[in-house]
């Protein structure tokens, strides 16, 4: 069942839910919709680059780790935001971080926003599971696909957060994105 916005503020008050900085406690407008909450774009980009081998994720090693080796990474600010450049690739990921207590039985998905994805930039838009369990900074693989540079800046909401109770016995499975606070997915 997925929640209502007043199940997920439920959520929040009595600690199933974690997102810090609480939503909307930057005094911007109501971050709800009837049934997903706003989170913002951190201020990390990182560009990954290309690389003279191809990437083989059936070969052991950390993903993360490879593209942190083979990044560029920049700072976006209010006063030098990001410019996303047609047809490019990046990795971002909010300013919130999400905390889904194995024992509270909530899952989540994260998807894009219908007013940055009407202006051709994609944003999550693969892998949007947020497992029970998870804790960290969500992850945010942006392409632009539209006419038009986009201006990416810290704090613009740029997804959505949909919440889910999960019914059944959860059994704890940390992925290697367990506690990631870097956009390619490393812990800090």
């Amino acid at each position: 069942m997925v929640l209502s916005s007043a199940e997920i503020q439920k959520a929040l008050e009595d600690g199933r839910l974690v997102i810090n900085p609480v939503p909307g406690s930057a005094g911007t407008k109501s971050p709800y919709n009837t049934h997903s909450v706003d989170l913002t774009l951190g201020s990390e980009i990182v560009i990954p680059q290309p690389m003279t081998a191809s990437i083989d994720l059936s070969e052991s090693g950390s993903i993360a780790t490879l593209i942190s080796q083979n990044a560029q990474r920049r700072t976006a600010t209010k006063d030098q935001p990001y410019k996303l450049e047609r047809g490019k690739f990046i990795l971002a990921q909010t300013k919130e971080v999400i905390s889904l207590p194995i024992t509270s039985a909530l899952g989540a998905r994260i998807e894009g926003k219908s007013s940055v994805a009407r202006c051709g930039v994609l944003v999550h838009f693969t892998a949007p599971t947020v497992h029970p369990g998870f804790h960290g900074r969500l992850t945010l693989e942006m392409i632009n696909l539209g006419p038009n540079v986009f201006s990416l800046s810290p704090d613009l909401p740029i997804a959505q957060l949909i919440i889910e109770e999960v019914k059944g016995e959860l059994t704890p499975n940390d992925s290697q994105f367990q506690n990631q606070m870097k956009p390619e997915g490393l812990k800090a």
